[in-house]
């Protein structure tokens, strides 16, 4: 018989909450109750929570925003059915894995936009157009989605990119070429910019 903690119950090993944990991700995605997984991953410009749905990723965020927070929001606007379901983000993890590494430039997993609307959705959606390597001022980015006068709303638009590094809003800067702000701050889109030689 296995012995008893102080706190009378049987004490549970790593490795046993890890096959709990995989087996209740299973069976939740068996029984189609799963609406949101999601893992972490380490990255050179530190750790990052990935979230999927049935569309595609919905959320890439960095450690600043506070994981728990983020997943609080995601259960509170997408989905209470959420699990740490990580074989579900295999995908998107090899894919950064390649990126950082300097082997992607492009990624091809679905997304899903659901998180913004509107125009911030436009301009999210035309950030991955912008090239590997290369940068766009944001008055370019405005005119480019048909509302030239609309600098501070793609500015906004790439502040709540829901997807950062994915949708890469670190290539958009001011018109004076300085970087401008960044949800996952202003060392990691130097960083970015660096890794994809435009910086």
């Amino acid at each position: 018989m296995t012995d008893i903690d102080r706190t009378g119950l049987f004490p549970v090993s790593d490795d046993d909450l890890s096959r709990l944990r995989a087996g209740l991700a299973t069976a939740a995605v068996e029984a189609t109750v799963l609406d949101v997984a999601y893992r972490t991953v380490d990255t050179p410009i530190g750790p990052l929570l990935l979230a999927t749905t049935e569309t595609g990723l919905v959320r890439v965020a960095f450690e600043r925003e506070g994981f728990d927070a983020v997943l609080d929001a995601l259960a509170a606007t997408v989905s209470p059915r959420l699990l740490r379901a990580p074989r579900r983000l295999d995908a998107v993890a090899a894919e950064l894995e390649e990126y950082f590494a300097g082997r992607r430039r492009l990624f091809d997993v679905p997304l899903d936009f659901r998180l913004s609307s509107g125009f911030r959705q436009r301009v999210q959606q035309y950030l991955p157009h912008i090239g590997y390597g290369t940068t766009q001022s944001y008055k370019e980015v405005a005119t480019s989605v048909g509302n030239p006068n609309a600098v501070r709303a793609v500015g906004t638009a790439c502040a709540t990119n829901p997807l950062p590094v994915v949708v890469p809003c670190h290539r958009v800067l001011r018109a004076d070429g300085g970087l401008g702000g960044y949800l996952g701050g202003v060392e990691a889109k130097t960083s970015l910019l660096t890794l994809e030689g435009a910086a």
